[in-house]
């Protein structure tokens, strides 16, 4: 019962990790195709992989008492996503270096909420590329759902493990035949 309730939870914190990487992968994807080029590798690797794990863990876990039952495939299926996601983020390594924010000292900030607002002078001033943080979050993501994946598939073989080890009891009886002619 509390293989079960681990795996759910693991398997719930897959899929909230694996819906932002869904939706910030898309994003490249649709920006290269409106654009009619060609979305690189290394974006469309994580893409494509993050889909179907998405899709993988809604499945096993909407149906949980299949996914029990034969918990050595699934588990099976889990290694394979974790050599996937190995594969994405290799893909995707150049983003690890990248430095996606800096600091400058010449800056003015403004700050509203509903109708009111302050703005004014600040010694400094960030800024962001929203595509570089965008990737290397994705690339984060995909690094957590690695280690995910892994975690679910060991609680799986765990699980295997505990269902096979009940105690066979094998019922046999004998009967006696006489030859007896009378």
């Amino acid at each position: 019962m509390i293989g079960g309730l681990l795996f759910t939870f693991w398997r719930l914190l897959e899929i909230i990790t694996l819906i932002p990487t869904l939706g910030m992968l898309a994003y490249f994807v649709h920006q290269f195709e409106s654009q009619n080029l060609l979305t690189p590798n290394s974006i469309l690797v994580l893409f494509i992989v993050s889909v179907l794990a998405a899709a993988w863990a809604i499945a096993t876990v909407l149906r949980r008492k299949s996914t029990r039952d034969s918990a050595i495939f699934v588990s099976f299926i889990d290694l394979c996503f974790i050599g996937a996601f190995i594969a994405g983020v290799y893909e995707l390594r150049y983003i690890a270096r990248a430095d996606c924010t800096n600091f400058s000292a010449d800056g003015r900030f403004s700050v509203t909420v509903d109708n009111n607002g302050v703005s004014g002078d600040s010694p400094f001033r960030l800024n962001t590329d929203k595509n570089c943080a965008m990737l290397k979050a994705s690339f984060a993501f995909g690094i957590m759902n690695c280690i995910f994946f892994a975690i679910t598939s060991f609680l799986l073989l765990f699980m295997h493990r505990k269902r096979d080890d009940k105690d066979v009891v094998v019922k046999e009886s004998y009967r006696r035949r006489s030859h007896d002619s009378r």
